[in-house]
């Protein structure tokens, strides 16, 4: 073979090496997952998300890709960001954090499938035309954790010698004031004095605890948003630095040394999340998969963060429990 074809072979073959890569990248197929609140691959919950798209066949990093945006708890970041992720040309669209980041994926798109976590009700917010038959390009879970506060509030009170109750939300949060709504309603028939704190970001909770000792309310709610999962470990400390009896929205706050928490399995919604962004991959329309809705619900005491408050939890408290950690 002569010196000049020889060189043309070799540069030809390293020209057409890159072009190949790029076409199995290309045609690996792209999940982009929208947040509200700052985390991201560092969540405990993704790692379930990716365990159910295991379940599906798809392996992060092997033949599936996923590109975080997070709004970092602006959520009037959330239109641009899922227009970014409509830019990019992803597969499927995962929403996490409220009914307003799936509104956001719904009006970037109408093609791209969108698999959403919503702690309201997905119809009230017009994200799907049914439960049963969604009949767009969205479907999901629906946490319903609004209508989960008045329990929270039920459960707090039988504790001994409460007195006024707060309720901590954070008043961005698409649901906040119908949480306050319903915990006013709910808090009047249990014959209790609620007090309403709000908290937008880490500072306004260390302020808003310091307000409720000064205030000397005997316990607290803490009404579900991302945020308030995120700053789980300041939440427990500042509840046991002020010896306010709290009630959480999910198993996680408890088990980090909160006192109660009441409310659905995040790691099981999260797994199913990766199972339906894995149908969807595999070809499943939105329109026909059902919006689900968790069926058990969590209620946890710790014993341990009893016993530092010096509170004695009534037997027929604890016979409610479906875990007591000791």
């Amino acid at each position: 073979m002569k010196r000049r074809d020889f060189i043309g072979l070799i540069l030809g073959t390293v020209g057409a090496w890159p072009r190949s890569v790029v076409a199995q990248q290309q045609s690996m197929p792209v999940i982009g997952f929208l947040n509200s609140s700052p985390s991201g691959r560092d969540n405990p919950l993704f790692a379930p998300f990716l365990a159910g798209l295991r379940e599906a066949g798809y392996v992060e990093g092997q033949n599936v890709t996923v590109e975080f945006l997070k709004a970092d708890g602006h959520y009037d970041r959330l239109p641009a960001l899922a227009v970014d992720l409509v830019s990019r040309k992803v597969d499927v669209i995962v929403t996490t954090g409220g009914n307003l980041t799936a509104l956001a994926a719904k009006r970037a798109t109408s093609t791209i499938p969108v698999v959403f976590e919503t702690g309201d009700d997905p119809l009230r917010e017009g994200l799907v035309a049914s439960l049963a038959r969604p009949g767009g390009n969205l479907t999901g879970i629906s946490i319903l954790f609004t209508e989960l506060v008045p329990k929270l509030l039920e459960l707090l009170s039988e504790l001994p010698k409460t007195g006024a109750i707060g309720l901590l939300v954070k008043p961005s949060n698409a649901s906040a004031e119908r949480i306050i709504s319903d915990s006013n309603e709910a808090a009047r028939i249990k014959g209790v004095t609620l007090q309403i704190v709000k908290a937008e970001n880490e500072g306004e909770i260390d302020t808003a605890f310091a307000s409720l000792a000064e205030q000397r309310v005997g316990a607290l709610v803490i009404a579900a948003d991302p945020l308030f999962f995120i700053r789980r470990a300041q939440l427990v400390a500042l509840a046991a630095r002020y010896k306010i009896p709290t009630i959480y929205f999910t198993r996680a706050l408890a088990a980090s040394g909160g006192l109660m928490s009441y409310g659905p399995n995040l790691a099981a919604i999260y797994h199913q999340l990766g199972i339906y962004t894995g149908k969807i991959l595999k070809g499943a329309k939105p329109a026909d998969l059902p919006v689900e809705q968790p069926t058990t619900f969590e209620f946890v005491i710790n014993l341990k963060t009893a016993n530092t408050l010096g509170l004695s939890i009534p037997p027929a408290l604890l016979a409610q429990a479906d875990e007591v950690i000791e």
